[in-house]
């Protein structure tokens, strides 16, 4: 008798025990992730079935706060595990008030069904509407939250029910689909990262298959993972790299390569239907992240349509932890706002950015904010100049495919991402330079950047990749801002003497320069895996196995002005 009151004595000191850290663990999350105060208990009903058809079912968990009156849903939608990340972000939300509904998308981990990216999240998001319309506790008050896929399928079921979504938060995210190519090449390291990392997750615990070499693929470092992923980097022709690392096709991945798509394949690019959206929309995004440049056209085609998008770019790149918190913290004040009613909790400036150099964040109206266009004209000897050269003889270098330039830091999908020293990449004999007179003052860019290039190329297929860094007293080269663009036949404007002028859309920046600095244009022909490399033949791009050297030209005279833009800020 003893003995089994002392043992009830013990569990009752272990529960409460267990009590207190679980409170006091909410507490900590919200002190160090700035969030309001706890507000709800939550119970969590795991593994509920929402039917799709007569024979899908989407496993599904709810997270219910535990208090009087009716609250808002917020609906998370996730290829990759709703046990993982998912869970944790949708605690915060239920904590403070809200039903959140995690849901693993068709095919994946516990649903049911095939998944095929980004084709049927319109469909199954809307039967997830549908069941929500069923429950008891739901009033009717729709939010969407989630980052990178997360965010397409909000897109998705935005744009195929606008009047069941009350508010979305797409988070480094695109309405583009998978199939498009942004500056018209293949991103060739996010499609086989992405498409290894599904695999992986996949015969992780808690995913469909069984465990093999591929299930540590998720929790390598980048350079772990390159080693997986070098040989299909290398390998030709590139449809045949999924069977080279996963011993089978893929059919999402080889669709990437035909001219004419299937027409599911083509409505999985969502932005030209961007208008049929009316909820409120807050974008977050990263300068270095690689969905940046689709974010921002997402943005200018709200904004076309007559909405007021709400808009946040911070210094992160895709896999940053700091675009989730950002995201949860963000994410909290405009559902607030638009699902609560709490308009004290929506900032008055719709767009913040944060302006890299400066370590500062600036609100502004509207994207891109006032600038004043500031020309940096390339000459001779590596210089940028006011003003074009007289006479300066051109700039050449050889461009060969069989050992591309090389992707350094920049938007990529891994932790080698971000600014990098350039110097060693500008070391390479296929690496051309331009570089400013050191600032006397500081130097605001923000905006758009662009290179008008006049340029001549012995293939009539071929790249030029141009890259905006800044010059550190020490002798550091780091990246800013980027793009590509591929030349072929019929593109870029022919010149009389047979030179094309082209202009390269460097995507955008927030960044300032500070004195005793220098700006500096870098140009090559490639960005190999960033980009895959273009083999200069003109062969179709899926099959394409021979490769030419290309000899480049760089004009940069009176008659040939070759020029970099900067967006000067004040």
């Amino acid at each position: 008798m003893k003995r089994n009151k002392l043992l009830g004595f013990l569990s009752l000191v272990a529960a409460v025990g267990a009590w207190f850290a679980y409170r006091f663990r909410r507490a900590l999350f919200a002190r160090r992730l700035g969030l309001p105060p706890v507000q709800n208990e939550v119970h969590v009903h795991r593994n509920l079935r929402v039917p799709v058809g007569k024979e899908l079912t989407l496993a599904t968990d709810h997270y219910e706060p535990q208090g009087a009156g009716s609250f808002p849903t917020i609906l998370i939608r996730t290829p990759y595990g709703r046990r993982l990340v998912p869970a944790f972000y949708a605690q915060r939300f239920a904590e403070r008030g809200y039903h959140v509904v995690v849901q693993d998308v068709r095919g994946r981990f516990d649903s049911d069904g095939q998944f095929a990216p980004f084709l049927d999240e319109a469909a199954d998001g809307q039967a997830t509407v549908s069941w929500l319309r069923q429950q008891p506790w739901y009033n009717g008050v729709l939010g969407l939250w989630g980052q990178s896929y997360l965010g397409y399928v909000q897109w998705a079921l935005a744009v195929a029910e606008p009047d069941g979504v009350t508010s979305l938060f797409p988070s480094i995210a695109s309405s583009r689909g998978p199939l498009t190519a942004t500056d018209d090449a293949l991103p060739l390291d996010l499609a086989l990262r992405w498409m290894v990392l599904l695999e992986a997750l996949d015969h992780a615990p808690g995913g469909r298959g069984r465990l093999n070499p591929l299930l540590a693929f998720s929790r390598m470092t980048a350079r772990g993972q390159d080693r997986v992923l070098r040989p299909a980097y290398d390998h030709l022709p590139l449809e045949e790299c999924d069977e080279l690392l996963l011993g089978e096709e893929v059919e999402y991945f080889r669709r990437r390569f035909e001219v004419q798509l299937p027409p599911a394949y083509e409505e999985s690019n969502l932005s030209n239907r961007l208008d049929r959206v009316s909820s409120p929309v807050h974008l977050l995004g990263g300068w270095y992240d690689f969905m940046l440049h689709d974010l921002l056209a997402d943005y200018d085609t709200l904004r076309c349509a007559g909405r007021c998008p709400y808009l946040t770019i911070g210094p992160w790149q895709h896999t940053d932890n700091s675009v989730a918190r950002n995201g949860l913290r963000e994410g909290l004040d405009w559902f607030a706002a638009t699902l609560k009613g709490q308009e004290d909790r929506l900032r008055a400036a719709p767009v913040r950015l944060h302006v890299m150099g400066a370590d500062e964040w600036r609100n502004y109206e509207c994207w891109p904010p006032p600038a004043t266009d500031r020309s940096w004209y390339l000459q001779s000897q590596g210089a940028l100049g006011p003003r074009p050269s007289s006479a300066s003889a051109p700039d050449q270098y050889s461009y060969d495919p069989a050992n591309p330039t090389p992707a350094v830091g920049g938007a990529l999908f891994y932790s080698g991402a971000g600014p990098v020293d350039n110097r060693e990449l500008e070391a390479r004999p296929d690496v051309l330079t331009y570089t400013g007179p050191l600032l006397d003052e500081s130097l605001d860019v923000v905006g758009p950047v662009r290179a008008v290039l006049y340029v001549r190329s012995s293939l009539a297929h071929t790249d030029f990749f141009a890259r905006l860094c800044d010059v550190t007293p020490d002798g550091r080269s780091l990246n800013i801002c980027d793009g590509l663009y591929r030349v072929r036949p019929g593109r870029g404007a022919r010149q009389p003497d047979g030179s094309l002028r082209i202009e390269v859309d460097m995507w955008a920046t927030a960044y300032r320069f500070r004195p005793g600095h220098a700006v500096r244009l870098q140009l090559s022909s490639g960005a190999h895996p960033r980009f895959a490399r273009n083999l200069g033949a003109g062969e179709p791009p899926g099959r394409a196995t021979k490769m030419r050297v290309a000899e480049q030209t760089i004009y940069h005279d009176e008659v040939h002005p070759s020029v970099l833009v900067l967006p000067v800020s004040g």
